[in-house]
């Protein structure tokens, strides 16, 4: 029986860069670096308590380009903690948005990905 997505895809310019930005500025965690083959990386990072993983992909290694691959939405308790905390990390985040069905924002990381983070 299926329980969970475990990982999504996203294709990065610069694997460092990117672990960097979902570590040192997202607060996420890096479970996996490991050789796919010579020359290519498979990095996993995920946020605390989650149980998804995004896999950072080497665009070039895949014949993608930087910015392809999946659209994520993240939670959190806080939007506006989430706000401030993210832009001190210089992140370039959204003002928050208020709809019907929540309150979200979105972040941009290094390859342009949006990613959507809305209050749970």
């Amino acid at each position: 029986m299926i329980t969970h997505i475990n990982v999504a895809v996203m294709y990065v310019a610069d694997q460092q860069r990117s672990v960097d930005f979902y570590v040192d500025k997202l607060g996420f965690t890096k479970t996996v670096d490991a050789e796919m083959w010579p020359g290519a990386r498979w990095v996993e990072v995920k946020p605390p308590h989650g149980q998804t993983s995004i896999t950072l992909h080497s665009a070039e290694a895949f014949g993608k380009k930087p910015g392809e691959g999946a659209y994520l939405t993240f939670a959190c308790d806080d939007i506006e903690e989430t706000v401030r905390r993210l832009r001190e990390a210089g992140v370039t985040v959204t003002d928050p948005v208020e709809e019907p069905w929540g309150t979200y924002i979105k972040a941009t990381d290094p390859d342009g990905h949006e990613v959507m983070i809305s209050k749970k």
